[in-house]
């Protein structure tokens, strides 16, 4: 992994998984942007358990980038690239972007200050007033309301969009919250989200413009039922005292 400039303001994470065919054009993207901004970032680039060319992908683009960095993982896990990149990171905010970027990566400063100065996190949200969805079959939001309506009961009270794949965190807040988490497939953003709350890290959400890419990689019924399991996986972890503050 390649050194990047020590401390930045803002650390972007994207996790990888068979990504060959959409991952120059995000990298492309991220970088005009990161270009423009008045403040420091770096990219971590996590490629977990791929059977395509990702990994050489980005591997190439980074070697004329001094603030990318790429890092491999044999497991996969969408939740275990994003916790490698969030502890790997050193910027003073960090966010993780699922590479389609049905969000616009503009869209990104609306999460740091100076727009947002009151959170430790600030994440993405499909649901909060103003938010837009562009293309979505109407079943696929359907299902979704379903079952953040599980996430809501079992862990994550007032939490309207536990799923958008765009969270960021402050740094001391990703190092106490990802140090924490255990699960590694799609549900951990609720198990972050939960950690977060028992260790009193505050959250808000912001509306974002949402545009429905038919390539997403979310099976929509398998993934449910594994995530209703993982509810009671993250309450039985609560129980048992896992994300309870450690004393220091």
């Amino acid at each position: 992994m390649k050194l990047i400039e020590s401390s930045p303001f803002l650390s972007i994470i994207l996790p990888v998984y068979n990504e060959e065919n959409r991952l120059p054009k995000t990298l492309q993207q991220v970088s005009a942007f990161l270009a423009t901004q008045p403040y420091s970032g770096e990219v971590i680039i996590v490629e977990n358990g791929s059977n395509d060319r990702s990994y050489e992908i980005a591997h190439k683009f980074c070697q004329d980038q001094v603030n990318f960095a790429v890092i491999h993982e044999e497991q996969r896990g969408k939740g275990l690239a994003v916790r490698t990149g969030m502890l790997k990171a050193s910027g003073q905010f960090r966010i993780f972007c699922d590479v389609d970027f049905s969000m616009p990566v503009e869209e990104i400063n609306r999460f740091l200050p100076p727009k947002q100065t009151n959170a430790d996190i600030v994440i993405g949200s499909r649901e909060a007033p103003g938010a837009v969805r562009y293309n979505e079959p109407a079943y696929r939001h359907i299902i979704g309301r379903i079952f953040n309506a599980m996430v809501r009961t079992a862990a994550l009270s007032g939490i309207q969009d536990s799923q958008c794949g765009f969270k960021l965190f402050s740094a001391r807040c990703a190092n106490d919250v990802f140090q924490k988490q255990t699960l590694t497939g799609m549900s951990f953003d609720v198990e972050v989200l939960f950690i977060a709350r028992r260790l009193g890290y505050s959250i808000i959400e912001i509306p974002v413009p949402w545009y429905f890419n038919p390539d997403s990689r979310v099976r929509l019924v398998d993934d449910s039922l594994r995530m209703g399991v993982d509810l009671l996986v993250i309450r039985r972890n609560a129980a048992m005292g896992m994300y309870d503050p450690v004393s220091r």
